[in-house]
């Protein structure tokens, strides 16, 4: 395709046959040559949550929000929440701002042994199986199965038919568990691979990764429909909706390796007819907004976003702080907050979530720890100590209108928006705009009129 095609309200997929529904007339309608995908917000961030529902209230379209076997599970993940706590958080949010339980499509995102790969793999297995059943009776309705990572009794990489075995017995564990739902619940909609970047972005800067090779796309296929067939998952298969492969986007610490079409040409013009899939692109955080829409049109239809969002969460927190500071710096009788401080002491107090990600000396480390485009410190917003100066900033700055002229200095693109009557001056409201302002590029890539 050498240009965007125009796509108009009415050429939409429509969000009637509910989420699966709606996945599968998007996949569909790329297939066919629209300019139309599917963004997918990995993250549990309350307030990206609150900022996505706002945006597919905006676009007309489903909000589809995944979670990682790290993040969620039925240990409680990092977030400590379960499948059905997570389930039920995003329905009722989506609910408190009007918009259906029926434009709800949650997925699950690297489900798989990732969270407890240091254990042996019958173990590890063992509780990504339970994972799965627990998914499937919490609601969600599209499943990445991923095992392409080698647990603690396994050589340092795995074959590539050990993989699709292991994503066999996990979709048979979904499949079991929708024998449990009631009658007429959707089956889940799958994706598969064996390309799969780590969760949460490259874990060191590197080169540029490579394309995945069309003719490994096809091998990738054949094995996984070998796998399925012969564990009697033949039904199973004809849900498998995406493919995860290496389009040669990512990120690290400072770099973001942009897509070039030319280099993902063969990999897109190879796409089999059948089955009739898309693939599903991990890490494309920090893409600009024209390659995004390439991505799209070159059937890329899956986008992943997660940390670009709590990227941009962590920009306006730093930024109203400054203006807290501004502003209340110098009044003994008010405490200001100390958000920055408050997270990292929390990081280096337990160091575990960001310790092989970043390198450099004590300074180097300091400005990753908050700046960096992997963004570790997400991991950090909950922690009861960094909540209570999140509080304690909002509270601070609810007392007045924050002054126009250091939105101007701090928050540019909120200011305008303010000046313009489009956005009320309110920090809440300045957080939740800072945020879908990366969910817009990610929309209008997607196919929705640009705002």
């Amino acid at each position: 395709m050498n240009g965007r095609p125009n796509t108009v309200e009415t050429d939409r997929p429509s969000v009637a046959e509910g989420p699966s529904g709606y996945l599968r007339s998007i996949i569909k309608r790329n297939r066919s040559g629209e300019a139309v995908g599917s963004y997918a917000v990995c993250s549990a961030h309350p307030a990206v949550i609150d900022a996505a529902v706002q945006q597919a209230l905006e676009d007309g379209n489903c909000l589809h929000v995944e979670s990682t076997s790290s993040q969620v599970n039925q240990f409680g993940g990092y977030t400590g929440t379960t499948p059905q706590q997570f389930a039920d958080s995003i329905r009722a949010a989506a609910a408190s701002a009007g918009l259906p339980a029926g434009r709800v499509l949650l997925g699950a995102d690297h489900l798989g042994p990732f969270a407890w790969r240091s254990e042996p793999s019958v173990t590890a297995m063992a509780k990504a199986c339970d994972l799965a059943r627990l998914c499937v009776h919490a609601g969600y309705q599209k499943i990445h199965l991923d095992t392409s990572m080698p647990c603690g009794d396994d050589a340092k990489s795995l074959d590539e038919k050990a993989v699709a075995e292991r994503a066999a017995n996990l979709c048979r564990a979904a499949e079991e568990a929708c024998e449990e739902m009631p009658t007429g619940s959707p089956r889940p909609l799958y994706v598969i691979g064996t390309e799969v970047p780590p969760p949460g972005g490259e874990v060191a800067e590197g080169k540029c990764p490579v394309p995945t090779r069309v003719e490994d796309v096809h091998r990738t296929l054949d094995i996984f429909r070998s796998a399925f067939r012969a564990h009697g998952l033949s039904a199973a298969w004809e849900n498998v909706v995406g493919l995860v492969v290496q389009p040669a986007v990512e990120f690290g610490d400072t770099k973001v390796f942009d897509y070039d079409r030319q280099k993902a040409h063969s990999l897109s013009a190879g796409l089999p007819a059948s089955p009739s899939l898309v693939y599903e692109a991990h890490s494309t955080d920090y893409q600009l907004p024209a390659a995004l829409a390439e991505m799209v049109e070159d059937h890329f239809a899956i986008l992943k976003v997660g940390p670009w969002l709590t990227f941009a969460y962590r920009e306006a927190i730093f930024a109203l702080s400054g203006i807290e500071r501004e502003i209340l710096g110098h009044k003994r009788e008010v405490r200001s907050s100390q958000v920055r401080e408050a997270l990292e002491f929390e990081m280096l107090r337990n160091p575990e979530y960001w310790r092989s990600y970043h390198r450099g000396d004590d300074d180097e480390l300091r400005l990753s720890r908050a700046f960096s485009f992997s963004d570790r410190c997400r991991y950090y917003w909950p922690q009861p100590s960094v909540q209570a100066e999140v509080r304690r900033l909002l509270q601070n700055l609810g007392r007045f209108s924050c002054p126009l002229t250091l939105l101007s200095q701090y928050l540019p693109i909120e200011y305008e928006a303010i000046r313009r009557g489009a956005l009320e001056n309110d920090a809440a409201a300045i957080i939740g705009h800072h945020i879908r302002r990366v969910l817009r590029v990610y929309g209008v890539a997607c196919g929705a009129p640009a705002s």
